[in-house]
Order: structure tokens, then sequence, then C-alpha cells
């Protein structure tokens, strides 16, 4: 289980509908809410789906 915080940038497997495909943590717990860096959306994800769907931790 990867350790993640609040503000932290991540680089998901599947682009969203506008073409990004990085987010930025802005809730942590049992459930994630992410949102894209490219147009705003906000989305939430069960803990077990997030950490699946990560691709990458961006500096």
């Amino acid at each position: 289980m990867a350790d993640f915080t609040v503000g932290e940038k991540v680089r998901m497997k599947k682009t969203h509908p506008c073409g990004g495909d990085v987010w930025t943590i802005i809730r942590v717990g049992m459930d994630f809410r992410i949102k894209c860096t490219t147009c705003g959306r906000s989305v939430m994800l069960p803990r077990a789906k997030f950490e699946k769907s990560v691709r990458q931790r961006l500096p």
C-alpha cells in the first residue's frame, strides 16, 4: 500500500475525456478525490481502484 498525500500529482493509466492524464490529489482516506489538472474536473474513487490505476507519481 502506497502512502499518498494531499497536493501530490499523479499520472493515471487512462486519460480523462478532456485529454489530460495528470491529476492532483485533494482528499485521502477510504476514498480518494482527485482533480484533473487540464480541465479542473473532480472525481471520487475508492482507494483500491485509485491505487490500481496510478501509473506514476510526479514530483
